[in-house]
């Protein structure tokens, strides 16, 4: 009877869950990201988010501290704040284009993440390439101690730019989390 209870508990936190992982990367001082195409959401204030009935999936990048070779004093796994995250997905079908800035989001599965529920530009049956731009923190959002500086430096890293092509969000976009 409890492993009943077990799979029927674990079936529903993954309906919750259910992400499409486009792709992990590692950049110095040790920042992951993790992009993923997750189902759309009602997102608050919904004056400055799209409405989940007009869109397709929430486009999200996870950023937090590795948790090995980090710069002493970072919190393991912890969020990274005051990024500049973009990002502009394309029909590889008809070359329509979406751009879109992802902002600080939370909720109880990810905690603090970077996202934007977002209309794909096109079917969702189609296939699509997405680039994510990151940039560091403006010079006026962080500022950075002489023992930093002078172990990394007075930027936390250089702007960068990540690629994933043949991306199929027709499961993520045909899912609802309700």
């Amino acid at each position: 009877m409890r492993l009943f209870f077990f799979l029927i508990i674990i079936s529903i936190s993954n309906v919750f869950s259910q992400e499409l992982v486009l792709g992990e990367e590692r950049i110095e001082p040790g920042i992951i990201f993790i992009f993923e195409g997750a189902i759309k959401d009602k997102v608050y204030p919904k004056s400055i988010n799209l409405d989940e009935k007009y869109t397709d999936i929430h486009i999200e990048a996870r950023v937090n501290w590795d948790d090995k070779n980090i710069p002493d004093g970072t919190p393991l796994g912890g969020f990274v704040p005051y990024l500049n995250i973009n990002a502009t997905i394309t029909n590889e079908r008809t070359g329509q284009k979406t751009f879109v800035d992802l902002t600080p989001h939370l909720n109880l599965i990810d905690n603090f993440h970077y996202a934007r529920n977002i209309s794909l530009p096109g079917n969702v049956n189609d296939y699509y390439n997405v680039v994510f731009n990151i940039n560091p923190p403006e010079k006026l959002t962080l500022s950075f101690h002489k023992d930093w500086n002078d172990s990394y430096s007075n930027q936390l890293f250089k702007p960068t730019s990540f690629e994933y092509n043949n991306i199929d969000f027709k499961e993520i976009a045909n899912s609802s989390r309700r």
